[in-house]
């Protein structure tokens, strides 16, 4: 994914200059953001519409759990307007690849499953459509604000919000409790629980070095502001005081062994969480169905607690994740894309079955209680879990923004985190090395950058 896409019209021609649309000033002064390079002027590719009467199909490309389940719901109640899913893998982001691809050769999906942290990179191969024309706005109240800004560039709206996925700390209780250990409510603590859990043969977690996305969320949770702008100069801060903390944190938990450096979410960690031989992970609220899905047999065995702090009660968290449902530029209805985006994620039915398959935690501002999103209470011991998570999102500084090329950016981290890991080189470096390959990235996708 390091791939620099040009920038094109619609019809595939290159576009100059005089053609090219700029979400330069406008964006940094409405979002604190510069893009350039998003959208076409053309008139005469602009989507037709539905007609009067016309069945029609729209493709929706998505990796949520049970997803069909409110599709379905949607296409018995609309069969002039129906939609098809089709599951794309989210893994190593190849949903991603996929897409780009398809954007390319001029065949993308109506809709796609698209996280926030990856909207940037969409615009700048004018991969998504601006909704604004089709009365996106007149929905803004129906969600989280920080959520609905994350699609948010100048005054043009390029997705619909889903889900977040404020983080904490997920612990097998019946182990804390069996090795007297109390669970951390400081990054202190925790490396004090991590010493004492390797005493019992056990590790409190694992470094995955290729999880850029969570590493993203320790260094937001400590103050990082990876990406900034001035003017129209997208300003690039990975190599920041606030993740060179969390860096030297978590590579000091490395050189004293007091955790593993195996990838998360992969067979040997899931083995892990279901034999205890890992007491805890820092995951997100959508963590709840990724634990009873792969460690069944660990039923009523695990709690939730928040994130650990920097300093006692500073009450500071982070997101891992979350997802947007995004309209293509190439969607011959846009309209009725629109429609199926935001009653996907605002209807109470559709948010209850989205519930109930673990998609995170809901965009949307009502239609559901805190208490509905318990679904796998008994698993956790009968903990209303999800209180912690809704205190989280509370907590989480929403000054935060993304930019362009972040899949790339995750990329990176992880060729670089792994490097490191494999020869002793310091996670200091790391952040040194990811800033300047940052900066040459955004370059040749023509875009302004410094270091900020």
């Amino acid at each position: 994914m390091s791939e620099t896409y040009p920038h094109r019209s619609h019809d595939g021609r290159p576009q100059g200059p005089g053609r090219r649309a700029v979400l330069g000033g406008a964006a940094a002064a409405a979002a604190g953001l510069a893009l350039a390079g998003c959208g076409s002027d053309d008139g005469d590719d602009e989507p037709k519409g539905r007609k009067k009467g016309e069945k029609i199909t729209l493709t929706f490309w998505s990796w949520v759990p049970g997803i069909d389940k409110p599709v379905d719901l949607w296409n018995s109640k609309n069969p002039e307007v129906r939609v098809e899913v089709e599951k794309v893998s989210a893994v190593d982001g190849a949903q991603y690849a996929k897409m780009h691809a398809a954007i390319r050769t001029g065949n993308p999906p109506d809709l796609g499953q698209i996280e926030y942290p990856v909207v940037p990179s969409f615009l700048i191969d004018n991969g998504l459509l601006d909704l604004t024309k089709y009365g996106v706005g007149e929905h803004k109240d129906k969600f989280v604000g920080w959520q609905w800004q994350q699609s948010v560039f100048g005054k043009a709206v390029y997705a619909v919000p889903q889900a977040s996925g404020p983080m904490g700390l997920f612990i097998r209780r019946d182990l804390f409790d069996k090795w007297a250990i109390e669970p951390p409510t400081t990054w202190d603590e925790y490396e004090a629980a991590a010493k004492a859990i390797r005493k019992k043969g056990a590790w409190i977690e694992t470094f995955s070095a290729t999880n850029g996305n969570r590493f993203a969320g320790l260094a937001w949770q400590a103050g990082a502001r990876w990406f900034g702008a001035e003017g129209d100069t997208w300003l690039v801060s990975i190599d920041d005081e606030p993740t060179r903390k969390v860096a030297d944190y978590w590579e000091a938990l490395v050189e004293q062994k007091l955790i593993k450096t195996i990838p998360d979410r992969q067979n040997a960690w899931y083995k892990d969480v279901q034999t205890g031989a890992m007491a805890s992970w820092l995951g997100a609220s959508w963590g709840d169905a990724l634990l009873v899905g792969n460690a069944p047999k660990t039923s009523g065995k695990w709690r939730v607690v928040p994130m650990p702090q920097w300093k006692k009660g500073d009450g500071a968290f982070a997101n891992w994740g979350g997802s947007t449902t995004a309209v293509f530029a190439k969607s011959k209805y846009p309209k009725e894309a629109l429609d199926f985006a935001i009653w996907l994620n605002t209807d109470p039915e559709s948010i209850k079955l989205l519930i109930d398959n673990g998609y995170g935690t809901p965009a949307a501002k009502q239609g559901y209680a805190t208490s509905d999103l318990d679904v796998h209470k008994d698993f956790f011991g009968g903990q209303e879990y999800s209180e912690v998570f809704d205190a989280a999102s509370r907590g989480v500084d929403t000054s935060w923004r993304w930019g362009p090329a972040t899949d790339t950016l995750y990329q990176r981290l992880g060729d670089a985190f792994t490097a490191a890991i494999g020869d002793g080189g310091s996670f200091r470096s790391v952040l040194k090395t990811v800033q300047g390959q940052t900066i040459s990235d955004l370059r040749e996708k023509g875009l302004k950058v410094k270091a900020g």
